[in-house]
């Protein structure tokens, strides 16, 4: 057992959460797992009780980030994973990702390639991972781990960042990490905020987890509801004129069509 905790965020009755849980207790490396919700129901409990995984329900202020805030705060490890409720890991992560992060002179995120889930079929490549992966190029080299420039870069074309296949070093980040004014890009402005500071962005160029693409999933209902446009255009304006902004916001909108089934 390493210093490391996959927080399971939980919504509803999500009936992937099986299998996820499955893919984490596969883990080459063991790792803390507890489930976080701010939605507890009898289907949760039933299967954190079946994997004996403790459940902690989140009586606060509603809503993703909050989740995810409060989710980095009830972990006791400094590695903290925020694991999606539908997404699943390859049997390496932790082992990798603890491998990378040994390598690092001042972590802050630890993140990694990764392929799609769409129907039951595991995706490794089209055009949306061949963008990300290029935007992400940069950064597979170590020397630019800590290179703000490089970071910032790799940002400013569109969150290239897979959101659950990020640990956390928690004891060099800011707390609360992500911003309540984003219910879409809460995470690309968390790593824009972070891509300003010192430290390490660390990168594997290997696929280490599957994020699955469904009509239930968060980005999905987020996307069918434009809320995404209007938090895409802030984001680019932190890197970008207000003109280059409206041109990149419509060609991101056409791209985020790849993230609907």
């Amino acid at each position: 057992m390493y210093d490391h905790t996959f927080v399971i965020c939980a919504y509803k009755e999500c009936h992937y959460l099986s299998e996820l849980i499955e893919s984490l207790l596969a883990q080459t490396v063991k790792s803390e797992i507890i489930i976080e919700t701010s939605t507890p129901n009898a289907y949760i409990k039933d299967i954190a009780d079946k994997h004996g995984i403790k459940v902690y329900v989140n009586q606060g202020k509603k809503g993703i980030t909050e989740d995810w805030n409060y989710a980095m705060s009830i972990a006791d490890t400094n590695l903290v994973t925020i694991a999606h409720q539908d997404d699943i890991y390859l049997p390496d992560y932790t082992k990798t990702m603890l491998r990378y992060m040994e390598k690092a002179k001042h972590p802050l995120i630890f993140f990694s390639d990764y392929a799609e889930l769409r129907n039951g079929d595991v995706v490794k490549e089209n055009q949306n991972l061949k963008v990300k992966r290029f935007l992400l190029r940069k950064l597979e080299k170590q020397k630019n781990w800590s290179k703000k420039g490089v970071r910032r870069r790799s940002l400013s074309l569109g969150d290239a960042i897979c959101c659950p296949s990020v640990t956390y070093y928690m004891s060099n980040l800011p707390k609360p990490l992500f911003a309540d004014h984003f219910e879409a890009s809460e995470d690309w402005e968390a790593w824009e905020r972070l891509s300003k500071i010192d430290g390490d962005f660390i990168y594997a160029p290997e696929i280490l987890m599957c994020h699955r693409i469904h009509v239930e999933s968060a980005t999905t209902k987020v996307i069918g509801e434009n809320r995404r446009r209007t938090e895409t255009f802030e984001m680019y304006r932190k890197f970008w004129p207000m003109w280059i902004a409206k041109i990149l916001t419509d060609a991101y909108a056409g791209s985020e069509k790849s993230n609907q089934i």
